[in-house]
């Protein structure tokens, strides 16, 4: 089978298991967990925020080994990424602006998703030799389940996609960005990147989460800044982008410009599944960090980890859709993170705009190289044991730079299959284990003597 025959063969495995079944489900389980627990993420929202960022106390007697913010810090490292200025941009390219609407919903049900693998990570955790705390899908699947086959079948799906989709295809972003825009050799990128990478990662999670405690605020920081300046600019087309992605949520959107038309469905199609990519509700990875939180109550870290899909999707994608679409850019017939670098251009200049979008590349593709280096660590230390850690993390580095000189378009693909196919097994645990999830909820707030509990 030649190159193009195979990547035509991956691509249709990607086409199919990204497609409607996987998307209902993941939907469909945020929904169902929505009812169970009674809206949780709208109703505790303010509380999980004032945990997660401005509590931000380190319980160093609680079991553990970061903090709650440390935690909420190095998973919203892995999910604030591409997607947030790429994967937009295509929804928008693809759907319309409509898109970024199916988008909201997706974040605002996939809150609870996120809320419910918290809970049975940090509630099935176990500590390993080295006395540092394992969890995720894998360990509730197989404790709470008791089906040890499919927990291992998540791990070995995580193990292969974080040198995917949380490594080589993040580096070899940061090379092609600094490349186009400021003529920096691909090797030097990945050298760079590979030493950055190593300084942090061989430091195991404690330090991934001291970097990540001060990288992903800045980043996300500085990132919304330049959006927020252009929507200041533009403050007055505000209410007519709201009213544009409104409206063209529920009705067809007109071919115009460069854009080709959309349909209702391919807005709730496109929007639907950028919001699940972008967020990773139900994909399994953000619990494996949520484990490693210092909490006594799996609740507490649950709240704060579910405020990672508001930052994620209903905070940052949010803003990247309201640039492109009050640029007025959106039907120009780019798309991915040409369109939003086109966007910033057009409310920045060339010059400012083009840097910022790929700074925000840099530091969202190499945080997120970061988190998932732990989420692949803990995959394989369930495979294999701790023995494997060591070569582990020295194997992720050189593959940081290999992913930076390399052509990718298999890689991409490949490890999008992966990435999907983390989702099956873990969401067959959060719906099996619902029970579980809704009952540690009202232990939890009737210890609190929450009166508006569950």
């Amino acid at each position: 089978m030649d190159q193009s025959a195979l990547l035509d063969f991956v691509t249709n495995i990607r086409d199919f298991v990204w497609g409607l079944p996987l998307i209902i489900l993941l939907v469909g389980t945020g929904i169902y967990l929505t009812i169970a627990l009674r809206g949780i993420q709208f109703r505790k929202l303010w509380h999980a925020l004032y945990l997660g960022l401005v509590k931000r106390k380190e319980d160093s007697d609680e079991p553990g080994d970061i903090s709650h913010f440390q935690a909420l810090m190095t998973a919203l490292a892995a999910t604030v990424g591409t997607g947030n200025i790429a994967g937009v941009g295509t929804a928008i390219a693809t759907g319309g602006p409509g898109a970024l609407f199916w988008m909201w919903i997706t974040g605002l049900f996939g809150m609870a998703t996120k809320y419910a693998e918290a809970v049975l990570a940090v509630k099935y955790r176990e500590k390993d030799e080295l006395g540092t705390m394992s969890g995720g899908p894998m360990y509730y699947i197989s404790k709470g389940l008791g089906w040890k086959w499919l927990g291992v079948l998540f791990a070995f799906f995580a193990a292969i996609a974080a040198f995917g989709i949380g490594n080589m295809v993040q580096s070899n972003s940061v090379a092609d960005a600094l490349e186009s825009t400021f003529g920096i050799p691909f090797w030097v990128s990945g050298v760079v990147l590979a030493l950055a990478a190593g300084l942090v990662i061989l430091g195991g999670i404690k330090s991934i989460g001291r970097v990540t405690g001060i990288l992903v605020p800045f980043m996300v920081i500085f990132y919304m800044i330049g959006g927020l300046a252009i929507l200041i600019l533009n403050i007055d087309k505000i209410p007519a982008v709201f009213s544009l992605v409104i409206e063209h949520a529920f009705t067809t959107t007109a071919a115009s410009g460069g854009f080709l038309g959309a349909t209702v469905k391919l807005a709730v199609q496109t929007g639907v599944a950028r919001g699940v990519f972008s967020n990773e509700s139900g994909l399994g990875s953000a619990p494996i960090a949520a484990a490693a939180a210092q909490t006594k109550h799996p609740v507490t870290q649950a709240l704060v980890s579910m405020t990672q899909t508001f930052i994620d999707t209903l905070v940052v994608c949010s803003v990247t859709g309201f640039v492109i679409i009050s640029s007025g850019m959106w039907d120009s017939g780019q798309t991915g993170a040409e369109l939003t670098t086109l966007a910033f251009a057009e409310g920045l200049g060339s010059g400012l705009g083009n840097g910022l979008v790929a700074i925000g590349l840099v530091l969202f593709a190499f945080s997120t190289v970061l988190g998932w280096s732990y989420y692949g660590e803990k995959s394989v230390e369930y495979l294999g044991g701790v023995r494997l850690i060591v070569p582990y993390r020295v194997l992720f580095i050189i593959f940081v730079f290999v992913g930076a000189v390399s052509e990718l378009e298999l890689v991409w693909r490949f490890s999008d299959v992966m990435n999907g196919l983390m989702a099956f097994p873990n969401l067959i645990g959060l719906l099996g284990l619902s029970g579980v999830i809704v009952a540690e909820t009202r232990n939890y707030f009737s210890e609190k003597s929450d009166l508006s509990g569950l």
